[in-house]
């Protein structure tokens, strides 16, 4: 679904990657950031139960901030990339793998703070991981799944990080199940569309 909204606001995000890219950082520079700012997320999250109430902003607030700015991270990398004619394989593998790890480490933080159920973070990051795993094999098979499903990456991150946001009792755990499902449907939808495409 963000997908096609990324594809809308192309223009916007070439301008800034051409305009990031004169400052002559490599595209896995940026990538990097975008991990440290899940790193950061994920911190923040952990350490939710220590410093609630004794900071000015809530740590799970600061933490879904980190995470929208690790978000924009990842959508900007590759337009540098493109922008200063660096896209390589090494660097889309990185950043592929740099995507993977920044979400098993943010449902980890959320599951130490306890801010969700440890085995719904679990089935989270589980299904998530599956929802990946089926895109890479069915594209190793020559099959795009680009799209396909409600539960992409960047749609699980964004509710994650905007119910952070809502000040409501267990919002995080809230939107760790909303992940949960998201994910588990992409999942099926991928595993069906990628079998009607191999009987053919």
């Amino acid at each position: 679904m963000l997908n096609r909204l990324r594809e809308k606001i192309n223009p916007l995000t070439a301008r800034l990657g051409t305009k990031l890219g004169t400052l002559g950082f490599s595209p896995t520079f940026w990538s990097t950031v975008g991990l440290v700012m899940a790193i950061a997320s994920a911190l923040s999250f952990g350490l939710s139960y220590q410093f609630a109430g004794i900071i000015l902003l809530s740590p799970v607030v600061v933490g879904s901030i980190f995470l929208l700015i690790s978000g924009f991270f990842d959508i900007i990398d590759g337009s540098i990339a493109r922008a200063t004619n660096k896209s390589t394989a090494k660097g889309s593998f990185i950043d592929s793998t740099y995507d993977k790890l920044a979400e098993i480490i943010v449902f980890i933080g959320i599951s130490v703070g306890g801010l969700a159920n440890p085995v719904i973070c679990l089935i989270a990051i589980s299904m998530s991981m599956m929802v990946s795993y089926s895109r890479a094999k069915a594209e190793s098979l020559g099959i795009d799944l680009k799209g396909i499903g409600l539960g992409e990456r960047a749609e699980r991150l964004l509710v994650i990080a905007v119910m952070g946001l809502i000040p409501i009792t267990n919002s995080v755990e809230i939107g760790t199940i909303i992940v949960s499902i998201l994910s588990s449907f992409t999942f099926v939808q991928r595993l069906h569309y990628t079998l009607k495409k191999l009987k053919n």
